[in-house]
């Protein structure tokens, strides 16, 4: 894990300690974490809804079945090895897809000018 020994402190006015908590909130990480990822190019993604991760479980679930019913199906023989693969294929695309969709930040687009953070105005 990485040690973080340098401390920064920033003022910031009562609108923008509203909406750093709001967006902080909405994300799921401390804030510190939260300002890290911005700093690093990352725009954090909004929690996703409480139902994601029940359609994840029965995603990987689904998964297992697959897997037992080729295990099987290999044992006795009665299985086509390159459509099973195709929808293995599939699913665990699927499921990456959702991930992504739902938890992984996005790149920012600024091209490295920063003009969204402010840094273009005078102190």
């Amino acid at each position: 894990m990485l040690k973080r020994s340098i401390k920064i402190t920033f003022r910031l006015n009562a609108k923008e300690q509203q909406s750093l908590v709001k967006q902080v909130k909405k994300s799921g990480l401390s804030q510190e974490a939260f300002i890290r990822s911005l700093i690093n190019g990352y725009i954090p993604k909004e929690l996703p809804p409480p139902d994601y991760f029940s359609m994840l479980r029965e995603l990987h679930a689904i998964g297992s079945n697959l897997n037992q019913i080729a295990a099987k199906a290999n044992a006795t023989g009665h299985i086509d090895k390159t459509v099973f693969q195709y929808e293995a294929n599939r699913l665990r695309k699927a499921v990456q897809d959702i991930i992504e969709a739902v938890t992984a930040p996005e790149r920012r687009a600024d091209n490295g000018n920063h003009s969204d953070m402010g840094c273009n105005r005078p102190p």
